[in-house]
């Protein structure tokens, strides 16, 4: 694998490093020793998967509040996504930076996310399916968001959202006082 730093602290994107013959390729995804080599979390805890009938659905801003912060491995297994994390971290060097990195299921690219980031994404195609490895079981109200489009953080999306939840709609701006 090939990790590459983002400029948000600890966030990498991952590649595949393949080996490839007449058949196609091989390549590992995943590896507990390499994720560990470079600092990052290995546990994996549950792995979830989000199915996107229509291009422009976005998700989010979501994560998980103290003391059951997840780390992520997000990974676009079908379809393409705009994917955008925002450090949260209120004592991290890049605190209210974001990212944004295009998955797609063609490049097998990975996006690997800290615990304490804020994650969503926008659907670039159809019938889009995102795997996520979890560092951490779900934990019923410890669940957070904040808005999409919070002028605080000033993300330039590709395009705006044809689709967005309820909830995600209605999400407050963000504030420090949502990471209680």
């Amino acid at each position: 694998m090939i990790f590459t730093k983002t400029p948000v602290d600890g966030a990498y994107i991952i590649e595949l490093q393949r080996l490839e013959d007449e058949r196609g390729f091989f390549a590992r995804s995943f590896c507990q020793h390499e994720f560990q080599e470079h600092g990052l979390n290995p546990n994996v805890a549950q792995c979830n998967i989000s199915y996107n009938q229509i291009k422009g659905t976005l998700r989010g801003m979501h994560f998980q509040a103290a003391p059951h912060e997840e780390a992520k491995l997000v990974s676009c297994i079908q379809g393409a996504i705009y994917d955008m994390i925002i450090d949260i971290r209120p004592c991290s060097s890049s605190y209210g930076h974001h990212f944004a990195i295009e998955l797609t299921a063609e490049k097998h690219n990975a996006l690997y996310v800290p615990e304490g980031f804020a994650h969503g994404f926008l659907t670039l195609e159809p019938h889009t399916s995102v795997f996520y490895q979890m560092s951490e079981f779900y934990a019923s109200g410890y669940g957070r968001g904040f808005r999409w489009n919070d002028p605080a953080f000033n993300i330039k999306w590709p395009e705006p959202p044809r689709l967005i939840s309820e909830r995600d709609a209605n999400y407050p701006n963000y504030s420090i006082d949502l990471l209680k």
